[in-house]
């Protein structure tokens, strides 16, 4: 990987310091939304996909970079028009946007996967910077034409919400760093996290992923601690159901395999007793963590459906979890959202190859494979990962059900 320590004990990234990649990074969003603001709204053109804007920073500063104490660097900033589309559409204000990442230091997360990839995230949690390698950033931007079309039909998806592509050249390397929506909000407790796939094989946390303070788990590990599944109240199931078959769909379409779902759970009844512990009394806390501002950035708000429009569900008390319940019963927060959905060129490439060797008989393995994925992961998360919370039938039908006729499922 590109990720190192110096001698001094600090994060670099392809030799460069994790400070002066974020300075590098807030100088850079700074110019870059500040300048794109001048220009007028309009529509977005094909064109405006394959835009690449770049700026150079010398330290000393020039008439319209300001003067810093990093080295010179460049600051490429990928398809301005059309990201700043993006964030509209996710009701991000360009004012909003430069004052949560720039205004404050960013936050390095020092539990950053297995990808070997530095995460940051904004001082108010909204926003999660990630270094990306060359290929999933050429991947995202041929990705774009799609992803916008999708959006404009369907704003509301569990899929990544990319907020901005930006790259920082700096001691003859390029750093690419792609901007997102954060899915685990800091303020709230998770209890337990788990990266599913629907597959079986292999799919077990490795014995290094359980020594961590926070250790993400897998689908073994999900069926055997939770093997009655999570469940939901029916409009909210549908709800979720009907927006990971759209986006699968929407990932298919782009030959998107090996994308997982993140499931982290915050136990609310396991909080209450947390603090009561703490506290020596049994009060429950009544200090509510901020919620996230952005719209559609929440778990809660990213499904699709009748739940979402004036139903049956209360969501002030939620802090964008999505509500749903153990089978002791406990009330539990999801945070979920699509992640991965990137590193699929590397697959496509490996496959292409076999593919040409496999197919003789004109029937195209290419096509089967993501959807053979994508119908997996769904009938996971649908059957055996999220259940609808049984209904109790009420008195009043209970007596009537004996006149009445069964209707046929």
């Amino acid at each position: 990987g590109h990720r190192g320590v110096d001698s001094t004990g600090e994060t670099t990234y392809k030799k460069t310091t994790s400070s002066a990649l974020k300075g590098a990074i807030q100088l850079g969003i700074t110019h870059t939304v500040g300048s794109l603001s001048t220009k007028p709204e309009r529509d977005v053109l094909m064109q405006d996909f394959y835009v690449v804007e770049s700026i150079f920073f010398p330290s000393e500063g020039s008439n319209l970079t300001p003067a810093h104490h990093y080295n010179d660097f460049r600051f490429k900033t990928y398809a301005p028009v059309a990201f700043r589309y993006f964030r509209e559409l996710f009701g991000i204000r360009p004012d909003d946007y430069l004052y949560s990442l720039c205004n404050e230091p960013l936050i390095e997360l020092s539990n950053s996967g297995a990808s070997g990839s530095l995460f940051y995230v904004s001082g108010d949690d909204e926003f999660i910077i990630k270094t990306v390698q060359h290929k999933e950033a050429e991947f995202l931007q041929k990705l774009l034409p799609g992803y916008y079309m999708n959006l404009n039909q369907n704003p509301r998806t569990l899929l990544p919400k990319f907020y901005g592509l930006y790259c920082v050249q700096a001691g003859g390397k390029n750093i690419r760093i792609v901007v997102m929506n954060n899915l685990l909000p800091r303020s709230v407790k998770m209890h337990l996290k788990y990266d599913l796939k629907g597959s079986t094989y292999k799919r077990r946390a490795s014995q290094k992923e359980r020594e961590k303070v926070f250790p993400t788990y897998k689908d073994l590990d999900f069926m055997q601690d939770i093997p009655d599944g999570l469940f939901l109240d029916s409009d909210m199931y549908n709800a979720l159901c009907k927006t990971l078959q759209r986006d699968c769909l929407v990932l298919q379409s782009f030959k998107i395999m090996d994308y997982s779902l993140l499931v982290a759970i915050h136990n609310m009844d396991l909080a209450q007793r947390e603090h009561a512990m703490a506290d020596g009394t049994s009060q429950a806390d009544t200090r509510r963590p901020a919620a996230q501002k952005a719209l559609y950035s929440t778990a809660m708000e990213s499904i699709q459906g009748e739940a979402r429009r004036g139903g049956t569900i209360e969501t002030d008390d939620q802090m964008g979890g999505i509500p749903a319940r153990n089978a002791k019963g406990e009330r539990l927060l999801l945070y979920i959202g699509i992640i991965d959905v990137l590193q699929s060129y590397r697959f496509v490439k490996k496959l292409e190859h076999s593919w040409k060797a496999l197919v003789h008989d004109g029937d195209t393995v290419s096509v089967h494979r993501p959807s053979f994925y994508a119908e997996r992961f769904q009938r996971f998360m649908c059957n055996t990962a999220f259940k609808k919370i049984p209904l109790k039938p009420s008195p009043s039908k209970k007596s009537r059900s004996g006149t009445m006729v069964p209707r046929r499922s």
